[in-house]
């Protein structure tokens, strides 16, 4: 696992947390709007500067006395077998730990869950189950995204689901029915497309859509859910 970079301080990763951000290198999908190419991209991870975890821990252990919380994102941090080692060191210095994920390693939150690992799970739904090959760019195995919508709507855990509303990819009905795919959920953000540092930069010149469309969406799905809010 290599730690590609550090945000040491955050108001917004961690829910109601001052929290520092690590992200983790290496990705398997390929979203064409996602805004992290350099901690994707293979070839653009081998000139990325890297952090040691003795950096980072060193970090932790000296602000114990600020920071609430910490994320651990990418990327997609549960593709690495090592994360619950990385993850025990974390909680050793007694950090909440809230992981960032694109839920295709059922397997791996499952341990982190059941082991008490972290504290606090963000799943990014990409797209409705039909669409989903081609929203993140790969051949994949949808049972693997249902087996970890399953696990967090146990509620063994505190989470929330979320998806960023891209223009040519996602529209109104797109979100719907995302949202009775994970009917059940307690939590569900939208949130808006920013057009920069896109892996295709072909989505760099594509418009967000406006704040009146996404409220008319959360308008159209809010009754299924505890909190549903636009980020």
């Amino acid at each position: 696992m290599t730690i590609g970079g550090i945000q040491k301080l955050t108001l917004i990763d961690y829910p109601e947390r001052i929290a520092t951000t690590i992200f983790i290198t290496g990705c398997n999908f390929r979203c064409p709007w996602c805004y992290s190419s350099e901690i994707v991209l293979p070839e653009k991870i081998k000139k990325q500067s890297k952090i040691s975890e003795k950096e980072i821990l060193s970090f932790l252990k000296s602000n114990r006395n600020l920071l609430e919380g910490v994320v651990i994102c990418g990327g997609e941090p549960c593709l690495h077998k090592d994360l619950p080692s990385f993850v025990k060191k974390i909680k050793k210095l007694n950090y909440p730990v809230k992981i960032d994920t694109n839920a295709y390693w059922p397997e791996m939150l499952r341990h982190l869950i059941d082991n008490n690992l972290i504290d606090y799970v963000a799943i990014d739904i990409k797209a409705p189950k039909e669409k989903y090959e081609q929203v993140v760019g790969r051949k994949i195995n949808i049972k693997n995204i249902e087996r970890s919508i399953s696990i967090l709507k146990e509620n063994k855990i505190d989470y929330e689901f979320r998806t960023t509303v891209v223009p040519k990819l996602l529209k109104k009905n797109d979100i719907i029915n995302i949202a009775h795919w994970i009917l059940g959920a307690k939590k569900y953000y939208l949130q808006g497309f920013r057009p920069e540092k896109n892996i295709d930069p072909k989505f760099e010149k594509v418009k967000p859509y406006s704040e009146k469309y996404l409220l008319t969406i959360q308008k159209a799905i809010s009754p299924l859910f505890e909190v549903c809010q636009i980020r």
